[in-house]
């Protein structure tokens, strides 16, 4: 018997497979990689030799009004790590800096003070000017110019008024930007709503180039990048985390080139080959990224990629939050089949995505391929409302698996945390 251990909220489930079924484990070699330095001082390496710009301090001179782009509670981000040595080196080259961390929710819920002080810290919270971005608050919101896209760039008042934009971040593969971090503060990070929906258009979800680990030619990403640049997002803080969500490499300067040194980093380690499989187990990367099914449609598209036409994927996440998404329950809830759904969406154009149409689109194509047994800690009927199939343990959803597929000995790909892996074939 072969045991793997899946994360799963705050908690683990192990599980023993049969190793004549387990077509193979898949993980990023990320999580065996050993950092040569502590958290604290790959952060300062990486802000003391910058990619493109100069040091934090030497931009902060002069520049009195300062914001620094901060991810939100769904982001494993070490905000503790991070923050205070920017903080530092602003102060350092202004030190009567007016400094705002503006908490980058794209479309997200707002982050609650607890969830702040779990991020940064007591001290922090109770010194530090923070500003939590709201997409719909219209009188905070201002059109910077029009997308690569056609959509109207529509940004956080506080970020487009600065006279230094810096932001932190983290780096790992995204089910449709490629790769998280970098230029993703700015758009979706701190946009208005229209904004973000532009740019999360049917088409550019449906492109070839919209996929993990791919950002030349992505026109998700394209946009994106205009968007940090309009704003004048003048320098980041990035950084690649282990399965600890502990920080094993950083990159600081311009928000492309330290991006793409990050990227070009964890491409080396994230990547991993599959033999398709009947039955495909995958996770969310556990607390915080599954928080909620709108979130796990992440971890499953790692499956996706790994599981044969009419095959199982199960998918491990304990959903704590419910949905994530309102307008996505609702665009899944409908009598129709997931083809029907995605045919649907695709009849739409750039300027007329609606809320959470990306991820209706994209679990739509997932299910569209396989069944999804989804175990969480969710009610049933939410669950159903998603065209899956619930499950409260991994037994009973391989019980489930092998029962639709007719086969007590069907193959079986396990991807312990579906978030940090590229699955390529």
């Amino acid at each position: 018997m072969a045991k793997v251990v899946f994360p799963f909220g705050k908690e683990k489930i192990a599980y023993d497979f049969d190793e004549v079924r387990l077509n193979g484990i898949l993980t990023s070699s990320l999580h065996s990689y050993k950092s040569t330095d502590t958290e604290e001082n790959l952060v300062k390496a990486a802000m003391a030799a910058p990619f493109g710009t100069e040091k934090l301090s030497a931009l902060a001179k002069g520049k009195n009004k300062v914001v620094i782009i901060a991810s939100d509670h769904t982001r494993p981000v070490p905000s503790k790590v991070i923050i205070p040595f920017m903080l530092s080196e602003i102060r350092e080259g202004n030190p009567n800096a007016d400094i705002t961390i503006l908490i980058a929710t794209g479309c997200h819920r707002g982050t609650t003070r607890d969830e702040l002080v779990a991020k940064f810290g007591e001290e922090i919270v109770a010194n530090e000017k923070i500003y939590v971005h709201d997409c719909e608050e219209t009188d905070m919101l201002v059109n910077i110019g029009t997308l690569p896209s056609g959509g109207e760039c529509i940004v956080n008042r506080l970020a487009v008024e600065a006279d230094l934009l810096v932001s932190e971040g983290f780096i790992e593969p995204h089910f449709f930007a490629g790769y998280s971090g970098g230029r993703k503060s700015v758009l979706p990070g701190v946009c208005s709503k229209q904004t973000v929906l532009a740019n999360h258009c049917a088409e550019f979800i449906h492109s070839k180039y919209a996929r993990t680990g791919i950002i030349e030619n992505n026109p998700i990403h394209i946009d994106m990048v205009w968007a940090a640049r309009a704003a004048k997002l003048a320098y980041i803080v990035n950084v690649v985390i282990n399965e600890e969500k502990k920080v094993v490499y950083a990159v600081a300067g311009d928000v492309e080139r330290a991006h793409e040194a990050g990227c070009a980093f964890l491409s080396q380690y994230c990547g991993a080959k599959t033999v398709e499989s009947d039955i495909v187990i995958s996770t969310n990367g556990g607390y915080p990224l599954d928080q909620n099914i709108y979130q796990s449609v992440k971890g499953m598209t790692a499956a996706e990629a790994a599981v044969r036409q009419g095959g199982v994927i199960i998918m491990l996440a304990a959903a704590n939050d419910g949905t994530g998404g309102e307008e996505f329950y609702r665009c899944m809830n409908v009598d129709k089949t997931p083809k029907e759904i995605y045919d649907e969406v695709m009849t739409r154009g750039r300027n007329e995505t609606v809320g959470d149409q990306w991820m209706t689109q994209i679990l739509s194509r997932i299910l569209m391929r396989a069944s999804v047994i989804y175990v969480s800690t969710a009610p049933d009927e939410l669950v159903k409302g998603y065209h899956m199939i619930p499950a409260k343990s991994l037994g009973e959803a391989m019980a489930k698996a092998e029962e639709i597929l007719g086969d007590k000995n069907a193959k079986i790909t396990a991807i312990p945390d579906g978030v940090s892996v590229m699955v390529t074939k």
